[in-house]
């Protein structure tokens, strides 16, 4: 069975959906479960979906009580091409509070020249939070877009360089 669930942060109501193995298949920060699920290819979306515990909610938790870390542990299950699937593994060595930009992110994929295709990889990206797409920024430095909000964006990027900097 595929678990939904919707949690209270600082940023808003926070819902992932989890597989029967634990693994977080999308997230984010909304109370609509319609929208998680979007957030998959009509393909990959479980059939069997109900609302209940999951065990990445304590992640989430652990990670607005500053434990950035806690999120790396948590599996997550993502279907996509090569270079998407190397992307996302490449999003989740991004240190918290170190953030790349849209260039430096193409260039750590080994395809500097491939910017679009590093933008596409985060825009892609259905686990949000576990797997950190929102750690990539403009070449200005600007936030630029994210699926959830900008606004949720700059809180995650500040919490996590204050916490740096702690």
């Amino acid at each position: 069975m595929t678990a939904i669930q919707t949690l209270d942060t600082p940023d808003g109501p926070f819902t992932l959906l989890a597989d029967a193995e634990g693994r977080v298949l999308a997230s984010g920060w909304t109370g609509e479960q319609g929208r998680i699920l979007a957030r998959l290819r009509p393909a990959d979306r479980p059939h069997d979906v109900r609302a209940g515990e999951t065990e990445a909610a304590a992640a989430v938790q652990a990670y607005y009580d500053g434990e950035l870390s806690a999120i790396d542990a948590v599996p997550v299950a993502q279907h996509g091409t090569e270079l998407q699937r190397a992307g996302w593994a490449a999003l989740r060595r991004i240190a918290p509070g170190e953030p790349l930009s849209y260039t430096e992110f193409a260039t750590a994929l080994g395809r500097p020249s491939a910017v679009r295709a590093a933008a596409s990889i985060c825009a892609r990206n259905a686990p949000a939070l576990f797997v950190p797409c929102h750690r990539v920024l403009r070449g200005d430095g600007s936030l630029g877009g994210f699926a959830w909000g900008v606004e949720v964006k700059g809180s995650l990027l500040a919490r996590e360089a204050g916490a740096r900097r702690a």
